[in-house]
């Protein structure tokens, strides 16, 4: 028996969220907005969480400042159930925070700093890593993914021990790589999950069939490109799945992927096929972006399940 059905390795982060930001001034230095509010967030966060929630047995190997910021969000995780033995508490480097500007149809623009550029290091951990079902890799192309040789070490610990990986991505920001940079390490990766930005931006293609098809000639087994409003396509070797989105209320979209992306991998470790897999993480998704923050409106399996039937 596996010690952990997933193990999330990404960033911590404590997000600091605004909505309806009114961008006119009402004085020299001030404004206005409709709310604010202070959650646990960053992808390793938001999906452990959601995954726990939908049963699981989570942990979350990442790294957190000994500050109020890192309390904050180790004692939300274990809130939820997450196993925090695999954080890395440090006091060179404080947690990451991020202040979201959330638009009124729920698309959001964020700001970070240099904190979240700090490359703790995964693959010096393995044992935290090697003894479950799944390993998510939060963030491909961010801090600390944005190494190719951390990326090599980390999806090779898992490859050799027959564990699929599961990789989410991002634009890189303090350091640029490129599909070509990690090659040698995108034939181990099981399930690569960009957005639709994400996927052109690495690609150059505007097309999901071909954004799928330029990941999937770099050796990645499955591609799943998120569409936002407009449901989300796999495809691999076999077989091509669009699914549209569900008709929902949008009123905050940050951290739609990470709930999809656990919502998906606990499926598939359930035994579920990649198409009730992918409808299930459909329904993750569009039930997170019904509330502000990304861990609110996700309760159980159960609400999932209920709201797809509910469709």
């Amino acid at each position: 028996m596996s010690r952990y059905d997933i193990v999330f390795i990404g960033t911590a982060i404590l997000d600091s969220v605004v909505k309806g930001f009114d961008p006119d001034p009402v004085s020299v230095a001030g404004f206005r907005a409709e709310s604010g509010s202070i959650n646990a967030g960053g992808e390793g966060v938001n999906g452990s969480i959601a995954s726990s929630k939908l049963g699981m047995k989570s942990a979350l190997l990442c790294f957190l400042g000994k500050d109020q910021a890192g309390d904050l969000i180790e004692a939300e995780l274990a809130k939820h159930g997450v196993d925090t033995s695999c954080i890395i508490r440090t006091a060179e480097h404080p947690t990451p925070i991020t202040t979201i500007f959330v638009a009124e149809d729920g698309n959001r623009k964020s700001i970070t700093n240099n904190a979240h550029s700090y490359n703790f290091h995964p693959e010096q951990y393995p044992d935290m890593f090697t003894d479950t079902k799944a390993v998510v890799i939060g963030s491909l192309f961010r801090a600390p993914f944005n190494d190719p040789d951390v990326i090599k070490e980390v999806v090779s610990q898992a490859h050799s021990k027959g564990i699929p990986v599961f990789a989410d991505t991002k634009i890189p920001n303090f350091r640029r790589l490129t599909l070509d940079d990690i090659a040698d390490s995108l034939s181990m990766i099981d399930y690569i999950t960009p957005n639709e930005d994400e996927a052109r931006f690495f690609t150059g293609e505007d097309k999901p069939e071909k954004m799928a098809e330029a990941f999937l000639a770099k050796g990645v087994k499955n591609v799943i490109i998120k569409l936002g409003g407009r449901g989300c396509f796999l495809m691999n070797s076999n077989e091509k799945i669009h699914l549209y989105a569900h008709k929902i209320d949008v009123v905050d979209a940050t951290g739609a992927g990470d709930n999809f992306m656990a919502g998906f991998v606990s499926e598939i470790i359930r035994g579920s096929d990649v198409k009730k897999a992918l409808s299930f993480a459909n329904a993750c998704g569009a039930i997170c972006a019904t509330a502000v923050g990304t861990g609110t409106a996700l309760r159980d399996r159960e609400q999932v399940l209920r709201f797809m039937r509910a469709e």
